[in-house]
């Protein structure tokens, strides 16, 4: 597996903790980084042998929503292999379901405080790491602190 991802965030403090996270928890991965759902979905479409082995999506961008850019994605055959998680700040359930059922592979919380933002995107790129995407994974769902899971 590569060590290339794609972050989709457009926000310019979630860029630099998620930067910041990655950087100090695992080191050898290869974050590029993307502002807008048009700029990734057209990296995504250009050939290459090197693709992102997973993609963290932010849900609400400007222009092209991070549930439009997932959607479009899926449609794409060749990123069957495509791991997608949702990192959202959104707490709202209609979202979450919603991107389950356009394919994400995870919808994470992304928690306020920079210390659990690491740890919750850590344990995240491990988890994922650990299971290649074979175009049929269980959804996980990991919710705002207090609350319980889900899984489908």
């Amino acid at each position: 597996m590569n060590d290339l991802i794609f972050v989709v965030e457009d926000t310019d403090e979630d860029v630099e903790a998620i930067e910041r996270a990655i950087s100090r928890s695992h080191p050898r991965l290869r974050p590029e980084f993307f502002r807008s759902g048009a700029e990734v979905l057209a990296r995504l479409a250009e050939p290459g042998p090197v693709r992102p082995w997973l993609m963290l999506l932010d849900l609400n961008m400007p222009g092209e929503s991070g549930i439009d850019v997932l959607r479009r994605a899926r449609a794409d055959r060749t990123l069957d292999d495509l791991t997608i998680v949702v990192f959202s700040s959104s707490e709202d359930q209609a979202e979450t379901d919603a991107c389950n059922a356009a394919g994400a592979d995870s919808y994470i919380f992304k928690p306020l405080n920079f210390s659990l933002f690491q740890s919750v995107l850590s344990q995240t790129l491990d988890y994922w790491r650990s299971r290649p995407r074979s175009g049929n994974v269980a959804r996980m769902v990991v919710p705002p602190p207090g609350e319980s899971s889900a899984q489908t």
